[in-house]
């Protein structure tokens, strides 16, 4: 899995973690392939995950795990250029259900 993202946690930002617990819910746990652990957003909407990739990136796929009843219904993938500016790539539209989802 070259370039994956797993366990590495260094680029990732999210809108909010609940109760501000980082070490319980906090972004890293979105990629340590734990399912006993997950990222868990404080209430409101939108949410939103940022990854920062530092340099030109061919995204292949998005794997993406919900726990039942907490999951995004209008999804998207967006990119920000060398300028800061933003560009809508795709919407997605993931299932309310604990399995493994893969778009792209």
């Amino acid at each position: 899995m070259s370039g994956c993202l797993t366990n590495k946690d260094s680029g990732l930002r999210v809108s909010s973690v609940l109760r501000r617990a980082i070490k319980e819910f906090g972004p890293k746990h979105l990629v340590d392939e734990k399912e006993d652990t997950c990222w868990n957003s404080d209430q409101g909407s939108p949410q939103w995950i940022e990854v920062n990739l530092d340099s030109l990136s061919n995204i292949e796929e998005i794997q993406i795990r919900f726990q039942g009843g907490f999951a995004g219904k209008d999804c998207c993938i967006q990119m920000t250029d060398e300028n800061n500016a933003n560009h809508h790539i795709m919407d997605f539209y993931p299932e309310d259900v604990n399995s493994l989802q893969i778009s792209f």
